[in-house]
This record gives C-alpha cells, sequence and structure tokens, in this order.
C-alpha cells in the first residue's frame, strides 16, 4: 500500500442546489378522494392533508391547515375557537415574526417592513408544508398559487374567477428579517378582468404590472401564510365563502371552526406548485498520481520468486493497476474508500489526476 499526502490545492469545498418540481392539483387536496385524505383531529387546532386516503399506508403526508386571529383582530372577540386561532396566530408568528424591542411578538407585516407602520395582516390561513416536499427550502420566485373566489360551488368546479398568488421578483427582493430564514412577499393578480378590488390601498407596482399583497412565503421554513383579506376586501366582489347563509369571509373567520374553514378553503383551491431544493455539499479531493508515482504495488502477490510478476523482460518498465484510493486521517486511520469502475494502468509514461468526492 502506497501512501501520498494531500495538500490544501488538492482539496475543495463545493456546494450544489438541486431542485424539484411539485405540482399539487386542488383534486389532491378535496377531489379525487372526497376528503378521506385530510385528517382532523379532537383538538381542532389543524388539518393534515396528505396525497392519499390518510390511513392508507401509501399516503405521504404533504401540507397541514389552519387559521389564526391575532388578539387585536376585529373579528377575535366572540369568534369561535378564539382561543385556539389566538393561539395558533401568535406561535406562528413568534416563530416566523420573532419579536420586537419591547418583547412583544411581531405580527404578520403585509410588505415585511417591520420598522415602518405598514399593514399588519391580523387574520390569515397558514399552511406548512411536509419536508417530504420543500426539502431544505422552496425555490424563491417558484412559488404559485391558485384560488377561486368566485361564487361557492361544493365540487369545486368550474373554477371561474381564479386569482394567482406568487412571489414575484423575490430572487431579488426576498426579506432576511426573520428568525426563521428567509422569506418573501406573496402577491395576487388575476388573468379575469374585474376581479381584484382596483381601490384597494394593499397594492404595488411591480415593472409595469399591478400586484395586490396577498401574505408570505418562508423558504427555509416551508411555511405559506395567507391573508385572509384574499377573500375579502382585496376583491371587487367578495365571495359567499359556503354558498349557504351568504357569509362573508369575516363570518367565515369567526363564527366557523378551523376544521369548517378548512373544508372551504380547500375547495377553493386550484393549484399549488413550487420547486423545492436539496443543498448538496461536497469536498472533492484531486488525487494526483504523477509519472514518477504508483508505479509499483506493495500486494504480496505482485512479486514471484522476488521478481514483479507483471514484467516479462528485465528491461520492461513496472506496470500497477490502480483500483482503489483511501483517504486517511493523520492518525493513518481509514475515514474513507473510492473504488474505481475499472483498474487503471499506471506505467512511468502516465499520469493521473483521480478525482474523488465526498457528499454530505
Amino acid at each position: 500500500m502506497t501512501f501520498k499526502p494531500l495538500n490544501e490545492n488538492d482539496v475543495v469545498n463545493t456546494r450544489t442546489l438541486l431542485h424539484e418540481a411539485i405540482p399539487l392539483t386542488g383534486a389532491i387536496v378535496s377531489g379525487t378522494y372526497g376528503g378521506n385524505n385530510y385528517k382532523t383531529y379532537s383538538h381542532g387546532m389543524f388539518v393534515s392533508v396528505y396525497d392519499y386516503p390518510y390511513l392508507s399506508s401509501s399516503a405521504n403526508h404533504i401540507f397541514d391547515f389552519t387559521t389564526g386571529l391575532s388578539s387585536d383582530s376585529l373579528l377575535y372577540a366572540g369568534a369561535t375557537q378564539a382561543s385556539k386561532k389566538r393561539n395558533v396566530y401568535n406561535q406562528m408568528a413568534q416563530i416566523l415574526m420573532g419579536y420586537d424591542a419591547t418583547g412583544s411578538i411581531q405580527k404578520f407585516d403585509e410588505d415585511g417592513d417591520l420598522l415602518a407602520v405598514g399593514e399588519k395582516m391580523k387574520e390569515v390561513f397558514v399552511l406548512p408544508f411536509s419536508r417530504l416536499l420543500v426539502k431544505d427550502e422552496i425555490k424563491k420566485e417558484t412559488f404559485q398559487f391558485q384560488l377561486d373566489v368566485g361564487a361557492f360551488n361544493g365540487t369545486a368546479q368550474p373554477f371561474t374567477n381564479l386569482v394567482t398568488i406568487s412571489d414575484v421578483s423575490a430572487s431579488n427582493e426576498y426579506r432576511v428579517n426573520s428568525p426563521a430564514g428567509e422569506y418573501g412577499i406573496l402577491y395576487a393578480t388575476s388573468s379575469v378582468p374585474g376581479v381584484l378590488n382596483p381601490a384597494s390601498t394593499h397594492k404595488t407596482v411591480i415593472g409595469t404590472n399591478t400586484y395586490w399583497y396577498a401574505g408570505l412565503i418562508f423558504y427555509q421554513a416551508g411555511i405559506a401564510v395567507l391573508t385572509g383579506s384574499i377573500f375579502g376586501g382585496l376583491l371587487a366582489a367578495p365571495p359567499d365563502m359556503e354558498g349557504i347563509n351568504n357569509d362573508t369571509i369575516d363570518t367565515f373567520l369567526k363564527e366557523y371552526t378551523v376544521d369548517e374553514i378548512s373544508e372551504g378553503f380547500f375547495h377553493r383551491l386550484a393549484n399549488i406548485q413550487f420547486n423545492n431544493t436539496t443543498e448538496l455539499n461536497s469536498t472533492v479531493y484531486f488525487c494526483r498520481v504523477n509519472h514518477n508515482e504508483f508505479n509499483y504495488s506493495s500486494n504480496p502477490t505482485y512479486l514471484e520468486n522476488s521478481r514483479i510478476r507483471v514484467k516479462t523482460q528485465a528491461t520492461d518498465d513496472p506496470v500497477a493497476y490502480i483500483t482503489t484510493v483511501g483517504l486517511y486521517n493523520d492518525n493513518n486511520e481509514l475515514l474513507a474508500v473510492a473504488k474505481l469502475s475499472e483498474a487503471l494502468k499506471k506505467t512511468s509514461s502516465t499520469e493521473f489526476t483521480i478525482r474523488a468526492r465526498l457528499d454530505y
């Protein structure tokens, strides 16, 4: 066995980002399985959604859904499950927005400017996505959410007034003032004329297009927070949320339970899509084999009667075959082994650079 030390020029660290496209259609949520793929709990604080009936061993958890109300929301006093909705809001805001200088929990801010006196989102829908889908994070500027904001239809078909919610320009305009990592602003737009309210003050212009503030997307946490106004003040004609009592979004958030709100929300969900990110860190070792190195083998079978077996004439050049690279520490302890796909014939007239990569 032959050893050669590696120097700092033989080692390099690399970082590779791998992305997968994740499409979640509304049919997965409430159409294909008739609601058998979302699970409610006795505590009633959130609903879990699966890609298959959740009692099946083949089911994969894809996201949760819950609703939060800030304690200073106009809908909070007298609300059904008021304490649970408040606790949900406080918990998610604490994790995602942190605390201000006074030690109070920061509220969700529609434009992410926490220092300015901006508009706060006090009624929110929260969708934490499964780590199975998000992996290390959601790729910026790939998140898209489509909701139907037209008249209620129990089967969610057809979608007549679609609103598209996305993290437009997030590659350059994301925020970093969150304890949970980076987040972007979600903006609403619609290809259907007259759906979004032109008189709303909760909008901005990006490039030449007008967008309405719709929520926040936390990339590393894999959590989307949507403002309740996406079914209210952001629309020119807010819809009846359940098609029974002509309930507005305010009544819906105030008087309905989280489980009931989730069902109404799911029937309006047309599509969710994003690209996830897997961060692959690697250390690459360049094992350089010069012409005058590794031309002999220390394997006992290399010799026969004190003569090199691979030489037929005494004047022949020695020949060795490289099959394995071992990486050792300073104590001569073997840490990693790399097997070559085929043996490399090594002579005094050849040189190699073998690239060994450790991924973690």
